[in-house]
């Protein structure tokens, strides 16, 4: 359908999972995509996935828990691609099992910084760019962990939940200037998930339980429709919204 031809997105976390998955749709859907992964190898390969589906890509390697690193990517997807029209932090990161007593400031600040932080550092860099598109769209993500809780997870939750408020505040904001901000909170098989699952089987067999639909969704049949509709103008009327795609395994509708 082409519902973003001509647009100009940057995604984060887009070496793999949620992110690369929405960085080819975006493609798909002709968008013009600079995708940025600490992961160099993995980012590069996203973006020769994106020119062969016959797209412009422009890849970064960059560490998002970095405030210069965060900026930079911001003004050099703009430079590169002409402009922003989409932003999409789907970067994050977590160490999962620590225990509230047991978590130390470098872990605390680290987990705030690339999980929450970042969002900040990229909307804040990029406003100019999506103000200027006339149509800015903003998409960030939330987590279960932050709206339920989750053990040993506390300073991961603690992002998630700021991203929230965060993107809400922004949305009400940068109305004015045309842009939305949407939050999507999912459930899905994405590597980390993946590899949470084989520490943790157990958690992840309940977890799984608790999904009407049974399943962790797809990154690329689940997630990423829901990010290209909240990009397009199908959702031009929608802002400040917290979407769960989650298969109906979230407490809070």
């Amino acid at each position: 359908m082409q519902r973003l031809k001509g647009r100009l997105a940057l995604v984060t976390g887009a070496g793999q999972g949620i992110g690369k998955a929405i960085a080819l749709a975006f493609a798909r859907e002709g968008a013009s995509v600079a995708v940025a992964d600490i992961k160099a190898e993995s980012v590069r390969n996203t973006a020769k996935e994106i020119v062969a589906l016959g797209q412009s890509a422009t890849a970064f390697e960059a560490d998002i828990g970095l405030r210069v690193d965060c900026q930079r990517i911001v003004l050099e997807s703009a430079s590169a691609l002409g402009g922003i029209d989409i932003l999409v932090n789907s970067a994050a990161w977590a160490k999962v099992g620590v225990p509230i007593a047991e978590t130390d400031d470098e872990l605390y600040q680290r987990t705030l910084d690339v999980c929450m932080s970042s969002v900040f550092w990229t909307m804040r860099a990029a406003h100019p760019f999506l103000k200027q598109s006339g149509h800015g769209s903003v998409i960030n993500f939330a987590s279960n962990a932050g709206t339920e809780g989750m053990s040993g997870n506390a300073p991961y939750a603690a992002a998630k939940e700021a991203i929230r408020g965060f993107s809400r505040s922004a949305a009400r904001e940068w109305a004015k200037d045309n842009i939305r901000v949407n939050i999507i909170r999912p459930i899905a098989a994405s590597p980390s998930t993946q590899q949470w699952g084989k520490e943790f089987p157990a958690q992840r067999k309940a977890a799984e339980a608790r999904i009407p639909l049974g399943r962790f969704g797809d990154c690329d049949r689940d997630i990423a429709p829901v990010a290209v509709f909240l990009a397009s103008d199908e959702a031009r009327y929608i802002t400040a919204v917290t979407l769960p795609a989650d298969g109906g395994g979230g407490m809070e509708r």
